[in-house]
C-alpha cells in the first residue's frame, strides 16, 4: 500500500506516519510527491501557536474527514512541542484510516516499545490515576483494555519493586554470550551457531572477563550497587560447564557485594544447551533463576522455525533442572508461529500447566527486518488478525486462571494483530532485571558481544545509548576500548563530580 500525503511536507513525519500505516497495511509507504502512484491519497494539514496545535485530515475520493485540537503547556521545548504536533496529527491520520479500513486499533497511536512508560512517567510525576487514564484515552486515542492492562503491570511492578523510582543511583548488568546450538529463523538477536567457533568462543571469553573485571573495578570504587544481572545472548548455557564456572567466579571476585544483588538470572532457553553439569555449576554459585523456552509444544513447528530440540526434551529437561534446585523458571511461548492456530496455541497452554513455571512471557510473532523468516516470508505461512487475537485472549484467559499476574509489556514494530509481549509471574516471582530493562528507570551495562548499554542520567532522566559489536571477531579485536568508552559514560553520571551534582538535587 502506497500512501500520498498532501500538505505536509517535513521528513520528521514520514516515520511515525509510516508506522502507524503498518498497522492497517501488511506493506506500506509513506510518500509526500508522486501522487499518480499511490493507492491512497491523503491530505493533512496543522496550525499551532503557543497555546495549542490543531490538525485536519481528509481521504481523497471519500466522505472520510477527521481533526483534532490539544493545548500545548507553557514554555515547552521545541522538541518536546513538535513531539506534540505529531502526535496530534498521528491522531487524525489514525482516526481516518480506521474509518477506512473499519479496522480499530485499541493501542491507538502509540507505536513504540514501552507503552507503560508513558503512565510511569505521568503517575510519578503526582498525576492521579484518573487524570492519567483520562489523557492516555483522549490524547492518545488507546481503549480502556489496555489502559486497564498498563495500570495493572504498573501496581504489580511497584508491588515487587517498592523503590523503582529510586534505584537510579544503583545499575544493573546484562551480559551477552553471543553463541546457540542453532538461529531460529524469528531472531535477530547476536546468536551464533557455536559448532566450530571453539577459538572464537575462547577469544571471546578472554574479552568478557576483561570487562567484567574492569567494570566490576569502577563500581567498587564509586560504591555504585548492583541491583540484577542477566545472562542473555544468543544463549548463556551453550558455553560448557567448566566455561560457565569460570564465569561464575568471576562475577563473585569482580562485581561488589554479589551476595546482596536482587536477582542474578541465566538464560537456558533452548533445552539442548541444558545438562546436569550445567545446572551443578549454577547450583554452586547459587543461581536459581533460569529461562527455558518452548516457545511452541508441536515438534513440526519447533522443526521450522530452526530449534533443535523436541517438546519431550523441553519436558525433560525442565524436570531436571528442577531436581538441581532451579526454584525459578522462566517459559516462554509464541504466539503466531508458522502453521500455527488457537488449536496448537491451547496445546502449549494445556503443556504449560503440566509444568507450572513460576513465570512466562506469552510473545507474539514479529517480523523482524533481518530476521530468515522475514526474507523469506512466502515460505512461512502465519495466522490472520482474527486468529492471533484469539490466541492473545486464550493466554490472558489462562494466565488468570491459573494465577499469574502481568509484570511487564513490550511491544515491538511489525508485531502480529498489533499486539504486544506480556510477562506474567506468580504473585512474588517476578524478574526485577525485565521490569528494569522495561522501565527504563537506571543505568544498564551491557557487557560481552552485542551488549547494548542505557545510561540514565540519575538526574534529567536522559538515555544515552552504547552497544558493542554484535560479531564475535570484531568485539574480540576491540573489547578493550568498549569498556574504556563505557568506563567514560559512566564517570560522567556517576563520578565524583557527577555525585555532588545530585546529591544535592
Amino acid at each position: 500500500m502506497r500512501i500520498y500525503i498532501e500538505g505536509l511536507q517535513d521528513e520528521r513525519f514520514q516515520r511515525p506516519l509510516e508506522h502507524i500505516a503498518h498497522l492497517f497495511f501488511e506493506e506500506s509507504e509513506v510518500v509526500f510527491d508522486e501522487e499518480e502512484t499511490a493507492d491512497l491519497a491523503i491530505v493533512l494539514r496543522y496550525e499551532r501557536d503557543e497555546a495549542s496545535v490543531s490538525a485536519s485530515g481528509a481521504i481523497k475520493d471519500t466522505d472520510i474527514k477527521a481533526d483534532y485540537t490539544k493545548s500545548l503547556e507553557p514554555q515547552l521545548m521545541e522538541k518536546e512541542a513538535f513531539k506534540q504536533v505529531k502526535n496530534t496529527v498521528s491522531y487524525v491520520y489514525l482516526s481516518m484510516l480506521q474509518e477506512h479500513t473499519g479496522i480499530v486499533q485499541t493501542w491507538g497511536i502509540l507505536t513504540g516499545v514501552r507503552p507503560t512508560k508513558l503512565l510511569h512517567k505521568k503517575l510519578q510525576s503526582g498525576m492521579s490515576k484518573e487524570a492519567a487514564h483520562a489523557e492516555l484515552k483522549r490524547d492518545y486515542l488507546i481503549h480502556e483494555e489496555k489502559i486497564e492492562l498498563m495500570q495493572n503491570i504498573i501496581d504489580h511492578q511497584l508491588k515487587a519493586v517498592p523503590d523503582l523510582y529510586e534505584l537510579d543511583r544503583e545499575v544493573s548488568i546484562y551480559i551477552g554470550i553471543p553463541f546457540c546450538p542453532t538461529k531460529c529463523a524469528y531472531c535477530t538477536f547476536p546468536a551464533y551457531a557455536i559448532r566450530g567457533q571453539a577459538g572464537r568462543v575462547g577469544s571471546f571469553l578472554w574479552g568478557l572477563h576483561f570487562e567484567m573485571q574492569k567494570i566490576g573495578e569502577w563500581l567498587k570504587q564509586h560504591d555504585v550497587k548492583i541491583t540484577t544481572v542477566y545472562f542473555g545472548g544468543g544463549t548463556p548455557t551453550s558455553i560448557t560447564a567448566e566455561e560457565m564456572d569460570l564465569l561464575y567466579e568471576e562475577m563473585y571476585r569482580s562485581f561488589p557485594d554479589v551476595k546482596n544483588i536482587r536477582e542474578v538470572t541465566v538464560e537456558a532457553g533452548r533445552p539442548d544447551t541444558i545438562t546436569e553439569e550445567k545446572l551443578a555449576v549454577l547450583k554452586k554459585w547459587n543461581i536459581d533463576r533460569i529461562s527455558i523456552n518452548p516457545q511452541s509444544y508441536e515438534n513440526e513447528t519447533l522443526k521450522a522455525i530452526g530449534r533443535h530440540h523436541t517438546v519431550e526434551e523441553t519436558v525433560e529437561k525442565y524436570r531436571l533442572s528442577r531436581k538441581h534446585g532451579m526454584s525459578n523458571i522462566n517459559m516462554d511461548l509464541i504466539i503466531g508461529l508458522p502453521g500455527e492456530g488457537v488449536k496448537e496455541f491451547r496445546n502449549s497452554l494445556r503443556e504449560t500447566e503440566k509444568l507450572m513455571p513460576e513465570s512466562l512471557t506469552v510473545h507474539t510473532l514479529s517480523f523482524k527486518r533481518a530476521s530468515e523468516m522475514t526474507k523469506n516470508k512466502h515460505k512461512y505461512k502465519v495466522a490472520d488478525r482474527e486468529e492471533i487475537v484469539k490466541m492473545m485472549d486464550d493466554a490472558v484467559s489462562w494466565t488468570k486462571q491459573h494465577g499469574y499476574q502481568p509484570y511487564y509489556l513490550y511491544r515491538q514494530k511489525n508485531i502480529l494483530g498489533n499486539l504486544e509481549n506480556i510477562g506474567y509471574s506468580l504473585p512474588g516471582q517476578e524478574s526485577i532485571y525485565n521490569i528494569m530493562i522495561m522501565e527504563e528507570k537506571q543505568t544498564i551495562i551491557g557487557i560481552g558481544c552485542g551488549a547494548a548499554s542505557k545510561f540514565v542520567d540519575p538526574n534529567t532522566g536522559k538515555i544515552t545509548h552504547f552497544a558493542n559489536p554484535k560479531d564475535p571477531k570484531t568485539y574480540n579485536d576491540r573489547f578493550e576500548h568498549y569498556t574504556e568508552e563505557k568506563l567514560r559514560y559512566l564517570s560522567e553520571l556517576f563520578g565524583e563530580d557527577a555525585k555532588s551534582g545530585f546529591q544535592g538535587a
